[in-house]
This record gives structure tokens, C-alpha cells and sequence, in this order.
């Protein structure tokens, strides 16, 4: 086990913000804590967390880390532009921004350290090199399965799929009715280049499992709803909510027959 840190070497598009962006040394790095075997190269899954967080001795916790290492998997927790070790702040995530152009380099930055994370894995040996997310990393995850034709699988997990929708579910839309409407439809616009609706998937819809929250009131099921029919893939529902997460474990079980349908899992003696 150990925590990589490596150069981003990334470069804003938007020129208006370009400053702004790359004023926070802390980002400029990424990083991911990486659980590897020792001898051949495994297949492996990277993780990707939601807003706000990413500290790792949590997401050793939220993920079933120790599951995946017994059945022969690599593990990696990514960590988000903005977050955790790349923030300045463990109370502030400046990503995703009330500026859209802010934004929409967030998740620029991701996929391009997820890439660069990604490539790594599989120049060390992986035979395999799938992803999963929560919520922003859900987003995350979906949008990264419109880039990467080669990854082996992706289950985004309680995903955000709307910049747009949860803006007008927490109230950051102003004016009458007719105002709103019009704010939200050009928030979705300026947004569709990072969208993982606005694009094709590029994996086929067997390696994909999209896992809902029937309880979730911050991103309800019908996120995952219109993901999965995007995606053409199916769904699983757990019981429990967005933070709460009953009934979680049937969901990794589903995360395990998907896996293991792949042929991604050695065959555990005892567990």
C-alpha cells in the first residue's frame, strides 16, 4: 500500500479562468493511495468518491477495499481535483464551482489524472482496469466510460448525472417560473460538454451496473434512472439513501456477480 502523488500537468481551456484555476498549488498534484499484490500484476479497480470527500481512511471504509484485495484485485482510491489532499481546506471542495467554467475543468481535470492513473496501472501489467464512483464520483465514472473505450467495466453508484437538476432541487435558480426555466435549461447547456448524457457510452452495456438509492433525496433514483437507460444498462436498488446506505451490501454483492461475470475475480477459499 502506498500513496501516489504525481504532476497533473494539466491546462485549463477556458482562458478566463485559467489563472484562478492554477492558483492552488494543492491541485496541482494528483494522487491516489494505491493497494497492490505482490507478484504479477492484477486486475484493478479504481474508486472515486463523492463531494467532499476522498480522505482516505474514510474511503477505506465506504468501499469494500479489503473484499476486492482477497478476490485478487489492485485497488486504487482516486482523489478528485479540489479535494482532500489537493485542497487547501478539508471544509471547502471548490469543485464543482457556482462558475460553470470552473466546473466543467473539474472534470476535465479528473478524467485527465484519471488517465494518467489509469495508464499507469496498465503499463505496470493490468490485465483489466475498470472504475467505480459515488454521487460526484458517479458522475465521474459515467462521463470517464465516454472516453476510455478500453475500460473493463464502470458502476457509478447514488450517481449525479445533472449539474442542472440539482441546482433547481437546492433552490440556486432566481425569478418567476419562466426565469427559472430559462436558467436551468442554459446551466444544462453549458454543461453538455462534460456530460455523460450528451455522450455515447464507449463500453458495452454488460460491463456497466448502475446502483440507485430508493431513499435518496439528494440524488434521487431517477438520476440513475435516465443514466442507465443512456447506458442501456442495468440497474440495482438498495433500500437506503444518498449518505445513509442500507441495504448497501446487496449492492456490492451485485457490484461481485458483475465482477465475476467478467472474469475479474479469483475464487476465494473461505470467504
Amino acid at each position: 500500500v502506498f500513496d501516489a502523488v504525481w504532476p497533473s500537468g494539466f491546462t485549463p481551456y477556458a482562458a478566463g479562468i485559467a489563472q484562478r484555476y492554477a492558483s492552488h498549488p494543492q491541485n496541482q498534484s494528483a494522487a491516489a493511495r494505491l493497494f497492490l499484490h505482490e507478484g504479477a500484476p492484477r486486475a484493478a479497480a479504481v474508486m472515486i468518491h463523492g463531494y467532499r470527500w476522498g480522505q482516505y481512511p474514510v474511503e477505506e471504509r465506504l468501499w469494500p477495499v479489503s473484499w476486492m484485495l482477497d478476490r485478487g484485485l489492485d485497488v486504487a482510491l482516486f482523489v478528485l481535483p479540489f479535494h482532500a489532499v489537493r485542497s487547501a481546506s478539508a471544509r471547502v471542495a471548490l469543485f464543482p464551482s457556482s462558475d460553470p467554467r470552473f466546473t466543467n475543468e473539474g472534470f476535465r481535470q479528473a478524467i485527465h489524472d484519471l488517465r494518467a492513473l489509469i495508464g499507469f496501472l496498465r503499463a505496470r501489467g493490468a490485465p483489466a482496469v475498470g472504475a467505480m464512483g459515488m454521487s460526484l464520483g458517479a458522475y465521474t465514472t459515467a462521463l470517464l466510460s465516454t472516453i476510455d473505450p478500453d475500460l473493463s467495466f464502470a458502476v457509478p453508484m447514488v450517481p449525479l448525472v445533472s449539474i442542472a437538476d440539482i441546482a433547481r432541487t437546492t433552490g440556486r435558480f432566481v425569478g418567476n417560473e419562466g426565469e427559472r426555466r430559462a436558467q436551468h435549461a442554459a446551466l444544462d447547456a453549458v454543461h453538455r460538454v462534460v456530460s455523460p448524457l450528451s455522450r455515447p457510452p464507449l463500453i458495452a452495456p454488460e460491463r456497466v451496473l448502475i446502483i440507485a438509492g430508493e431513499g435518496d433525496r439528494i440524488t434521487p433514483r431517477d438520476h440513475a434512472e435516465r443514466l442507465a437507460a443512456h447506458f442501456r444498462a442495468p440497474m440495482h436498488a438498495f433500500v437506503g439513501g444518498h449518505i445513509l446506505q442500507f441495504g448497501r451490501s446487496d449492492a456490492f454483492r451485485a457490484v461481485g456477480r458483475l465482477l465475476g461475470s467478467l472474469d475479474l475475480l479469483e475464487r476465494h477459499p473461505s470467504k
